[in-house]
């Protein structure tokens, strides 16, 4: 009788915290992003702050001021390329307005590379002149395509923006308590799934880990040299605002396959401006750098980190962005090395010691 008094309250205890569970993340649930984002960022740092910790702070000195500090640096780590971006974009947005008002009044005259197309510029400059160089024809062009409502569009975009900030400032406040409370909380993880799983708990808790930190190596960091070398090419090629497209280059390179669209972009750019020899050069130096670093450098440090085949780190990518958005980019590798560790741990012996069961294996 005892027993089955056990067991009930046992059931019970489960139920209620899966019930509690289940009402935190609905009550969080539009947190969630700014929340893992926080949790990824503490990740990919925190061997870097424990380096610093050790040896520059000591004791309780480092219990405000270093966390304080690694959260405004990663802070303006974001800030000030957005900042740039944005005044860039200001500046440009002011220019585009000035041409749209002076095609409604004079139109735009064909420009002179229009005809050194190498296909397709008798057609291109006979629909230039009907379409834009005339001022009524441009202003009924501009109208047709401006049809709908700024006003709400504009309302959209502030309030978009005003959500991503308040995401943006949740996130860096979680940020510092991970940076401040992490070794509790890492000491409170690991007995949390050695309770919950046994010892299986732990080792997938350290492979998402892993799997974040290959990530940040694989994509961010490749993402970057890629839009470094590619940002020297444009500078070399005569690419128009050669920094921005190399800081798009470098964000888009973070998701494979993506830096094709901007070099390609730049070398249509340079295409229609008549510059044939550097756009060809752009876009194969482009296909040269994106094919060794999702082929060779990417797998290396992703796949190195957790014990991944490719096919697995790629499919996690893609499908995480898919399904996640942005941070899925992080949460797709990390999800599928948890599920390739507990498939290992599986299918392999009861006796198999843990480190043959994470050595790389074949689809």
């Amino acid at each position: 009788m005892r027993m089955e008094a056990n067991r009930f309250q046992q059931i019970t205890r489960t139920v209620l915290a899966i019930v509690l569970l289940a009402l935190g993340v609905w009550t969080l649930r539009e947190f969630l992003p700014a929340l893992i984002w926080a949790a990824i960022l503490a990740i990919a740092v925190w061997p870097y702050y424990q380096r610093v910790q050790r040896r520059v702070f000591y004791g309780g000195r480092s219990k405000l001021a270093l966390p304080l500090t690694f959260t405004l640096a990663i802070a303006l780590l974001f800030l000030i390329p957005l900042g740039l971006v944005a005044l860039q974009v200001a500046r440009e947005a002011h220019s585009f307005m000035d041409l749209i008002e002076s095609a409604r009044k004079d139109g735009i005259p064909p420009p002179a590379w229009l005809a050194s197309l190498p296909f397709g510029a008798t057609q291109a400059t006979e629909w230039w002149n009907q379409n834009l160089a005339d001022p009524a024809s441009a202003s009924e062009l501009l109208r047709r395509a401006g049809h709908g409502n700024y006003l709400l569009t504009g309302r959209e975009v502030g309030s978009q923006i005003i959500h991503r900030i308040v995401l943006f400032g949740f996130t860096l406040l979680t940020l510092f308590f991970l940076f401040r409370d992490g070794e509790q909380l890492i000491d409170q993880m690991r007995r949390g799934s050695e309770r919950a799983f046994g010892p299986s708990g732990e080792r997938v808790g350290e492979q998402m880990v892993a799997s974040v930190h290959g990530t940040v190596d694989g994509l961010v960091l490749v993402g970057l040299g890629e839009g470094f070398v590619l940002g020297i090419a444009y500078v070399i090629a005569g690419v128009s605002h050669p920094a921005t497209f190399g800081f798009f280059t470098a964000v888009a390179a973070m998701i494979p396959f993506g830096a094709p669209l901007l070099f390609g972009i730049a070398s249509l750019l340079l295409l229609v401006q008549g510059a044939v020899v550097a756009a060809i050069a752009v876009f194969i130096w482009g296909v040269i750098v994106t094919f060794v670093a999702d082929h060779f450098v990417r797998p290396a440090l992703i796949g190195g980190a957790t014990r991944l085949p490719f096919l697995w780190v790629l499919l996690g990518i893609l499908g995480g962005v898919a399904a996640w958005g942005l941070v899925g980019l992080f949460l797709g590798p990390a999800i599928m090395a948890a599920l390739i560790l507990l498939w290992r741990e599986w299918t392999g012996n009861a006796s198999t010691p843990p480190d043959a069961t994470s050595r790389p294996a074949g689809l």
